[in-house]
């Protein structure tokens, strides 16, 4: 991509995640390589789960080492309940604890029309944007306890929506509603469940799914006339990770380029 994204943490660390232990999926690029690097930055080790992009991966792994932390990195298809159940397991017996959970994996295919997106795209749309999230949250819950905190990554889509990614925002309208009825289910056992809803972000899903001309004005509609870059969101990660937002649940931060959305 050229410019490259920006993944490197905007500020130093002030030990907000220290000795905590995270998972993040979709952590070999975009928005889930920058929490992770964040997270690090902040004292936390993290598990990284990806689809089979293991250089990326690998990628991700080195910026966690640099920032002090460790990364464990696992490749697998988070649509696959016995997978999600796998890999919390390995990371646990890793690093002996699980604190946070970050619902970032997602997919999208660029559709022009409705009668475009065949039931297979459909279902494995859904598959990965949301059964994934349900199942990453049932395999963490038992290994999660009083403070511990799931963030989920929804999209401005699901409040605007977009008229070529149709089934890509239902799941995104669909996450903000997981994440709303999730959050009133564990609050009774102490443990946080937030979202956040970017905007257009420089990432490299961009490139892979639209048009040159599109990806050169990507980002020029919003009031702030550009794209943001993965770190411009991994703040609002760290902060909704983190004791800082100890009294909220429930709720969407919005790091979308100054779109007025319905929250």
């Amino acid at each position: 991509m050229d410019p490259p994204p920006d993944y490197q943490p905007r500020f130093p660390g002030s030990g907000r995640l220290q000795g905590k232990v995270a998972i993040v999926t979709g952590g070999d690029s975009g928005i889930g390589r920058a929490v992770c690097v964040a997270f690090a930055r902040e004292g936390a080790k993290l598990g990284v789960l990806y689809l089979e992009e293991t250089e990326d991966a690998k990628e991700t792994q080195r910026l966690v080492e640099a920032e002090g932390s460790q990364a464990y990195c696992m490749a697998g298809d988070v649509a696959d309940e016995h997978f999600c159940r796998t890999a919390v397991e390995h990371v646990v017996d890793r690093f002996g604890r699980l604190d946070m959970l970050v619902n970032n994996a997602a997919e999208q295919h660029v559709r022009r029309d409705i009668t475009e997106i065949s039931r297979e795209q459909l279902e494995r749309t859904f598959a990965t944007n949301v059964f994934g999230y349900f199942h990453m949250a049932k395999a963490a819950l038992p290994h999660l306890g009083p403070g511990s905190a799931i963030v989920n990554t929804t999209s401005v889509t699901a409040y605007h929506g977009k008229e070529v990614l149709i089934d890509y925002s239902a799941t995104k309208g669909a996450i903000v509603a997981f994440t709303r009825s999730l959050s009133e289910s564990l609050a009774e056992k102490g443990i946080r469940v937030n979202a956040v809803a970017p905007g257009p972000i420089w990432t490299p899903l961009i490139p892979a799914s639209f048009s040159a001309e599109e990806v050169g004005s990507f980002g020029q509609h919003t009031p702030l006339g550009r794209p943001g870059q993965p770190n411009e969101v991994a703040g609002c990660f760290v902060f909704l990770a983190s004791e800082d937002a100890s009294y909220m649940s429930g709720q969407v931060l919005h790091p979308n380029g100054g779109q007025i959305v319905a929250s």
